[in-house]
Formats: C-alpha cells, sequence, structure tokens
C-alpha cells in the first residue's frame, strides 16, 4: 500500500484518534504509543492535514509538506468574519 492510498483510507473517526495520540503519547482508551507510534502517528496526522483535510488553523502542513503558519493579520481577518453567537444589551436583564 502507498502512501497516498493509506492516508485517502483514513476516516475522520481515525484521524481523531490520530490526533489524540499524536497530541497525549497514548490512545483514547489510555494505552501509551511507543517511540515508533508516536513518529508514525505524527506523521499520519500531518500527511491527512496536507492531503484530506486541507485544514484552515494556524500551524499546519500544505500539500507540498510545508508548514504553514497564518500571520496575526490573516487570523484577525478569519475571527472578524465570523458570526456573533449572542449580543445582549443591559436591558434584556
Amino acid at each position: 500500500m502507498n502512501v497516498d492510498s493509506l492516508v485517502k483510507s483514513i476516516t475522520p473517526e481515525i484521524f481523531e484518534r490520530l490526533q489524540y495520540g499524536a497530541a497525549t503519547g497514548k490512545w483514547p482508551d489510555g494505552t501509551a504509543l511507543s517511540e515508533a507510534q508516536k513518529e508514525q502517528t505524527v506523521q499520519l496526522v500531518m500527511l491527512y492535514q496536507a492531503k484530506i483535510a486541507k485544514s484552515n488553523e494556524q500551524f499546519t502542513i500544505n500539500e507540498n509538506g510545508e508548514m504553514v503558519q497564518k500571520s496575526k493579520r490573516e487570523l484577525q481577518k478569519e475571527f472578524s468574519q465570523d458570526s456573533e453567537i449572542a449580543r445582549f444589551s443591559e436591558n434584556d436583564l
């Protein structure tokens, strides 16, 4: 199995488990990852982000395998476009 077909076979649920393992060093059931598993898990997460998820996060990996870091201006623009959840006035109480 080549890398592209491996990454394409990862479901969103599996990706969440891999992401959890990469971030915490253990699987969701509490089992610790070995050093080899940690390295492979981080690599799979990065590949999935680059090839499938095309993540919109501040720090991510693009399709060319390069790390993407958004500037403060880009982040402010993204956050200003988000709609408000709720707005209250003092007369609403």
